[in-house]
C-alpha cells in the first residue's frame, strides 16, 4: 500500500488544521493521479468493479476528495484503468484472424478472452458492461467486435462453426464466465476452463439440436448498460 497522503482531505487522508495550507504542485498532482490509477488497478483486479471509490483512495493513500478531483466519476476512473486492457482485447482479434485455421483462430480467441477475465476480476466485469462515458474504452470494444464478426464468418465458412451462432453468444458466454469466476474465486480458480471448453464444443458442427432465439442486440446492450450504471453512477460512488 502506498504511504498515506498527509495533505489529503476527507476520509482516508489527514489534515492538520494548524498547518499552513500549501497548494499542490503539478508534480504532486501527477504523482497522486498515478498512485490512484495503480491502486484502482490493484483493487479492481482483486475485488471487481463493485469495489468502492473509498477503498481505492485508501489503497492509494490519498483522501477521497483528492481522488474525486482527479476522477469525478467512477466511470472516468474505470476508463483510465482499463483502456490498455481493452486495447489488448482488440489485439486478440487481430492475432486470431492471423491464424490460417479459421476454427483454431475462433476457438483460441474465446479461450484467450476468457483467460483475460480469469486474470483480472475487474476486466471480467468490463467485458459484460457498457461505459458510454469512457470513449477510448468503448472504441476498443467496437474494434474488437468488428474483428470477432470476421472470425465468426470465417469459422462458419470453414464448416466448423454452427450456423446459428451469433456474436451475442459470446456476450452470454462472457457473462456466464464472469459469474463462475465470481462464485469460485480462489477456491476453484480453474473451474472456468471447464465451462469454456464445454461451450466451445457446443458451438461446433454438427449441432445437436436447435437453440432458442438469442436476445436482441438492443436488449443485451441495455443489460450491459444497467450493470455498469449500478457500478459507476456518481451518486452511488460518492455514497460508497
Amino acid at each position: 500500500m502506498a504511504p498515506r497522503d498527509q495533505h489529503a482531505d476527507g476520509p482516508g487522508g489527514a489534515t492538520d488544521p494548524a498547518a499552513p495550507s500549501k497548494p499542490p504542485t503539478r508534480s504532486d498532482a501527477e504523482r497522486n493521479r498515478g498512485r490512484i490509477i495503480a491502486a484502482a488497478r490493484a483493487v479492481f483486479r482483486r475485488d471487481g468493479l463493485n469495489a468502492s471509490m473509498a477503498s481505492v483512495a485508501r489503497e492509494a493513500g490519498v483522501g477521497i476528495a483528492t481522488l474525486f478531483r482527479h476522477f469525478p466519476t467512477k466511470e472516468e476512473l474505470v476508463g483510465a484503468v482499463f483502456t490498455d486492457r481493452m486495447e489488448a482485447y482488440a489485439q486478440a482479434t487481430e492475432k486470431a484472424l492471423a491464424d490460417p485455421d479459421p476454427w483454431n483462430g475462433f476457438a483460441g480467441y474465446i479461450e484467450e478472452v476468457c483467460a483475460m477475465q480469469a486474470a483480472d476480476r475487474g476486466f471480467a466485469d468490463i467485458l459484460t458492461m457498457s461505459f458510454p462515458g469512457a470513449q477510448a474504452l468503448e472504441e476498443c470494444r467496437a474494434e474488437a467486435y468488428q474483428g470477432f464478426l470476421e472470425l465468426i464468418r470465417r469459422a462458419k465458412d470453414s464448416g466448423r462453426l454452427r450456423e446459428d451462432f451469433t456474436s451475442r453468444d459470446l456476450v452470454l458466454l462472457l457473462m456466464a464466465n464472469a459469474g463462475v469466476l465470481s462464485a469460485t474465486g480462489d477456491a476453484a480458480p480453474d473451474a472456468w476452463r471447464r465451462l469454456v471448453a464445454w461451450m466451445i464444443q457446443s458451438f461446433q458442427v454438427p449441432a445437436r439440436g436447435p437453440l432458442p432465439d438469442p436476445p436482441e442486440d438492443a436488449a443485451l446492450y441495455e443489460a450491459m448498460r444497467r450493470a455498469s450504471h449500478g457500478v459507476t453512477s456518481p451518486e452511488t460512488a460518492k455514497r460508497r
